[in-house]
């Protein structure tokens, strides 16, 4: 399946959009993980930032950052949003709420719990009116998002697809029986048409697992732990390439028997 990626958002610790990111990558700069941004997506309203929770606000500031990145207008986009744990914060607060001597739970909590909270966020602070899917595939959730919006064009059920993966840590004690390292968001604007600005062209294609090829590590060692500790970090090989904007090709491990093979194509390349 042959796809065009015409935008791009990314933040987590040490990167607070996809030019730091680039940069990084391509200047290999020291990477520092200390800072995690805070995530504040101008798209919200105001009264809507303060009652939406971090898992929220982290996938939407990355799809403005995609949607912006690719001048394209995000009403005519379908969208998929793929995360292993979505609401854990909520999550964790419903269940704080239910271990009290009086267990009720907010309606305004039990909203925000449920998985395409952040899709209905987007939808209401775009206006978009397209079809969205929400998914979870635990450590495979950047996999079978990607798997899924490329999926929807290659079908020729959609022109475009902004695609948002995201994870967050739990607090304690959900924490304990998934340790996620820390939070991370990227989102791709794709379709199945080149544009003018169009950055690259990704080949997906599903195999059997294993094919001989495990999947693609961090050369730099002090990546890997973010890129194994959060599911959607998994994109971070793919955002090398894309960053050095060589033509390669990335392996994601797909459930328990497949395997994702990405291969990336340069469009023209960034200006310096």
């Amino acid at each position: 399946m042959k796809i065009f990626v015409h935008g791009v958002g990314v933040l987590g610790p040490g990167i607070e959009n996809w030019e730091s990111c680039r940069r990084l990558f391509k200047e290999q700069l020291p990477y520092d993980d200390s800072v995690i941004p805070d995530p504040m997506p101008s798209i919200l309203p105001a009264n809507e930032r303060r009652r939406s929770s971090d898992a929220v606000r982290l996938s939407l500031q990355v799809a403005q950052e995609a949607v912006q990145h690719s001048q394209l207008n995000p009403k005519t986009m379908a969208t998929v949003f793929a995360s292993s744990g979505g609401e854990v914060g909520i999550l964790h607060k419903i269940c704080q709420s239910l271990d009290s001597s009086m267990p009720i739970v907010s309606p305004t909590l039990f909203h925000q719990s449920v998985h395409n909270a952040a899709a209905g966020y987007w939808s209401i602070a775009s206006g978009s009116q397209r079809p969205s899917t929400s998914l979870a595939c635990y450590d495979s959730s950047f996999g079978g998002g990607l798997l899924e919006a490329a999926t929807l064009l290659s079908a020729n059920q959609e022109e475009c697809v902004l695609f948002v993966t995201y994870d967050i840590p739990a607090p304690f004690p959900l924490y304990e029986t998934r340790p996620l390292i820390a939070p991370f968001a990227v989102a791709f604007v794709l379709s199945k048409q080149t544009l003018p600005n169009s950055v690259a062209m990704l080949d997906i294609t599903l195999l059997p697992a294993p094919t001989g090829h495990m999947p693609t590590t961090m050369a730099d060692p002090s990546f890997e732990p973010l890129r194994s500790g959060n599911p959607a970090a998994r994109s971070l090989p793919l955002l090398q390439t894309m960053a050095t904007n060589l033509a390669s090709c990335v392996y994601v491990d797909f459930l328990d028997n497949l395997q994702l093979r990405i291969d990336y194509q340069p469009c023209p390349p960034y200006p310096d």
